[in-house]
C-alpha cells in the first residue's frame, strides 16, 4: 500500500458529532428556557438533520434553508410552536456554541499520533467553512493537519470529483498515494473511489457500505491498514 498522503473527513470520522450537537443542545434551550422534551427533540433531530445534510449535499437546500429547516421541522414534529425569531435565534447560538464541545471518538488523538510519523494528512469536509476551522483548533486536531479543505472554499461538496482533485492539487498528491477515511459511504468513498484514491470506510454510524471496501469500526483499526 504506497500511500503518503491521508485524507479525514471530520465530523462523525474525528469529532464525534452527534455528542457535541446534543450538549450544544441542551445549553442553548436552557438559555433560552425552553419548556421542551429534550430527549424527544433530540429523537427526531437527528434524522432530520441528516436528511438536510444530504439535500444539502446535492445543492437542493442553501446554507440558509438548511439551517432553519432542521430546527423548523424538528420543533413541528414534537409540537412545539416556535417563532421564526426563536428558530433562527436557536440556528446562530447553536453555530455559536457547538465548536465550544470537543468530544472525539475514541483514541483519535492516539491514532493521529501514530500516523503523523509516516503520513502527511489532511481535512476533505462539508462543513461550513468557520465552523470547521473552530472545532479543529478548539478539540486540538489542528496541528495534526497540513491542509484543511472545505467545501465552502472549493465551491463544491464531496461526493463531487472536482473538491477531491482540488485536495490533491493542494497537497501535491497524486490519487494512487492518497487514501480517504470517512464516515459517509457515498460522500467520502464513492467520491474518493471515483478519482483513483484508495478508502478506508469508518463504519461508525449506522452508514450501509454499498460495496465491499476496507471497513473499520473503531478509529483504532487503522494501525492495522496503516
Amino acid at each position: 500500500m504506497n500511500v503518503k498522503h491521508l485524507f479525514f473527513d471530520l465530523d462523525h470520522t474525528l469529532w464525534d458529532f452527534e455528542t457535541n450537537s446534543e450538549k450544544t443542545f441542551a445549553l442553548i434551550f436552557e438559555r433560552n428556557r425552553l419548556d421542551i422534551g429534550f430527549v424527544d427533540f433530540m429523537e427526531v433531530y437527528r434524522p432530520i438533520n441528516h436528511k438536510y445534510w444530504k439535500l444539502f449535499r446535492e445543492d437542493k437546500v442553501t446554507k440558509k434553508d438548511l439551517r432553519y429547516l432542521r430546527l423548523k421541522e424538528a420543533f413541528d414534529a414534537v409540537n412545539y410552536e416556535a417563532s421564526d425569531e426563536l428558530i433562527n435565534l436557536l440556528s446562530v447560538e447553536y453555530i455559536t456554541y457547538l465548536a465550544q464541545h470537543n468530544a472525539l471518538f475514541d483514541n483519535a488523538i492516539h491514532v493521529l499520533e501514530y500516523l503523523q510519523k509516516t503520513y502527511q494528512m489532511h481535512i476533505i469536509t462539508n462543513g461550513f467553512e468557520e465552523v470547521q476551522l473552530r472545532k479543529l483548533r478548539n478539540s486540538k486536531l489542528l496541528p495534526f493537519f497540513d491542509q484543511i479543505i472545505t467545501s465552502e472554499k472549493v465551491g463544491v461538496k464531496k461526493p463531487h470529483p472536482k473538491i477531491f482533485h482540488y485536495a490533491m492539487e493542494m497537497t501535491g498528491a497524486a490519487s494512487h498515494e492518497s487514501m480517504m477515511i470517512g464516515d459517509n459511504f457515498e460522500a467520502d468513498i464513492l467520491g474518493a473511489k471515483q478519482v483513483g484514491m484508495q478508502v478506508i470506510f469508518c463504519e461508525f454510524n449506522g452508514e450501509v457500505a454499498t460495496e465491499e471496501v476496507p471497513t473499520i469500526s473503531n478509529l483504532m483499526e487503522l494501525k492495522e491498514y496503516l
